[in-house]
């Protein structure tokens, strides 16, 4: 999974959101050792003090936990796993939902658009499933 700082905003917050991000979603398994703060660093191309100031917040949270000499995991907790999955859902409905309605969308025309978003991207999906078991076929 690629690291895409942008910015716009500051390093430290995008680089708690990607691992956020990475957490909630299952990339990083519950129980499962990050890379030492010096590998992660070079993984995103950022400063190590900046990377050890995000895992620092994330400890906070207790998304992850350190063990002396041998790392940082992921907590084992999933109910704190899916309380910050539905925290990060939530922001990102919110920012949603205010930027339909400053185009002047309301609920029903939000639905409708996520409901034919939907319908697309599930066409698109059985296009490239079909498409590929048409090239299985022909080896």
């Amino acid at each position: 999974m690629e690291w895409e700082l942008k910015s716009d905003r500051p390093i430290y917050t995008q680089l708690l959101e990607e691992l956020k991000r990475r957490i909630v979603s299952g990339f990083y398994k519950p129980g499962e050792r990050l890379m030492s703060v010096r590998e992660l660093a070079q993984d995103a191309k950022v400063n190590p003090n900046t990377m050890q100031r995000a895992l620092t917040e994330l400890e906070r949270q207790s998304l992850v936990f350190a063990v002396r000499t041998t790392g940082r995991y992921i907590t084992e907790d999933a109910s704190l796993i899916e309380e910050a999955k539905k925290e990060f859902a939530t922001y990102h409905v919110a920012a949603f939902s205010r930027e339909m309605h400053a185009l002047g969308y309301d609920k029903e025309g939000m639905q409708k658009l996520l409901s034919e978003y939907e319908e697309a991207s599930m066409e698109d999906t059985d296009k490239e499933i079909s498409g590929e078991n048409k090239e299985e076929g022909n080896k």
